[in-house]
């Protein structure tokens, strides 16, 4: 039975928790009538890598939470679901376990066929599947999110994420294991070169010597893979829980909204178990027994501290300015962070602020010579 379900991980239930956050307002913006009334004709969820449904203790795996969370949404009676209109894709690879998750959405939900909502369970590999059952239900050119959630090598190739990034509202969000990249470097070289584009593109990362700053390196590489695809704003941080191994994750979306949900959800999460996302641009990062971004409010967490003297290393720039560069180049800090940041730094006397006095959204905030 081990080789068919399996037990969930610390770092998984965490994970678990920031994709209902990210879900539950991602179904809500897409599915129910904009300001003027218009409504998405068409939307995808695509889970590349479903896995059985159920692991060993019972807890709930994504094919039945996301199903079960969207057919009990508490904007449900605005969505409008219908068969034609959202689609939900399962690919397990695995026999075994694709008939375990067919068995498990069927006993929980009744015939597949009666919902309201098409739920579309596929046998194969993702890295062929996936492109073919977005094609079969015309799902290119309409909102979509795809998660390859493999838990082992990131096995889809560049050219599938990026015919996502270039389908119209078209999101990603992938994830991985620790020295994943590494370990597919000396197995399987080629099958990097996929992921990435080229092997131009990786090797700078794989000759990392340090191996504290390894998964740094391979995180940030295939960011920008998913930039070099086709998707403007990419996040790409690591979860890391107080016991288990931590998860990396990285989600592109072409539109700020995304990162903006992305990153409520990030704050949202419970954090009982110590749950905290590192940014892989910090060195200093957040102490492991902090369970808040900001549980002394009076003190300026360390990892924001850090990045914005970072920032101000190339120069000064407006209050309003550092606060879209921490909303979109950073991995969960917000706009409204720059001011804090800025107030903080003033305080402790490590930057300078034009004109003085009040900090508004245009002052000018520079590094102290």
């Amino acid at each position: 039975m081990d080789d068919v379900v399996w037990k969930l991980e610390p770092a998984t239930a965490a994970k678990h928790r920031l994709y209902r956050r990210y879900l539950a307002a991602w179904w809500a913006k897409l599915l129910q009538p904009n300001a003027k009334g218009y409504k998405q004709p068409r939307v995808t969820y695509v889970d590349a890598f479903a896995g059985p449904g159920l692991y060993l203790g019972g807890q709930e795996g994504s094919p039945l939470f996301v199903l079960d969370e969207l057919l009990n949404h508490a904007a449900i009676d605005r969505m409008d679901l219908r068969r034609e209109r959202v689609t939900l894709i399962f690919i397990e690879r695995e026999r075994a376990r694709f008939e375990y998750l067919r068995d498990a959405l069927h006993q929980k939900f009744g015939p597949l066929n009666a919902l309201p909502v098409t739920v579309d369970i596929r046998l194969g590999d993702a890295a062929t599947m996936t492109t073919q059952t977005l094609d079969e239900s015309r799902a290119w050119g309409f909102p979509m999110l795809a998660v390859f959630d493999s838990w082992g090598n990131v096995a889809i190739p560049l050219r599938v994420v990026q015919r996502i990034a270039h389908s119209k509202s078209g999101e990603a969000l992938v994830t991985f294991g620790p020295n994943w990249f590494s370990r597919w470097q000396a197995e399987d070289p080629e099958q990097l070169d996929l992921v990435f584009g080229g092997r131009q593109y990786w090797q700078p990362a794989d000759q990392e010597t340090r191996p504290d700053e390894r998964w740094r390196a391979w995180l940030e590489t295939y960011r920008s893979a998913l930039k070099r695809a086709g998707f403007p704003y990419v996040l790409d941080f690591e979860l890391v829980t107080k016991t288990g191994l931590p998860l990396h994750l990285v989600h592109g979306t072409g539109h700020t909204a995304g990162v903006d949900v992305m990153k409520d959800a990030m704050w949202n999460v419970d954090k009982s178990d110590g749950l905290h996302f590192r940014d892989p641009r910090s060195r200093g990062g957040v102490p492991p027994d902090q369970t808040s971004l900001f549980d002394d409010t009076d003190v300026l967490d360390p990892e924001l501290r850090e990045l914005v003297l970072q920032r101000l290393q190339d120069g000064p720039t407006t209050i309003e300015a550092l606060g879209d560069w921490l909303l979109l180049e950073t991995s969960r800090w917000r706009r409204t962070h720059g001011l804090q940041a800025a107030q903080s730094l003033v305080q402790e006397g490590r930057v300078v602020v034009h004109p003085t006095g009040r900090i508004t959204r245009k002052s000018v905030i520079s590094a102290k010579t």
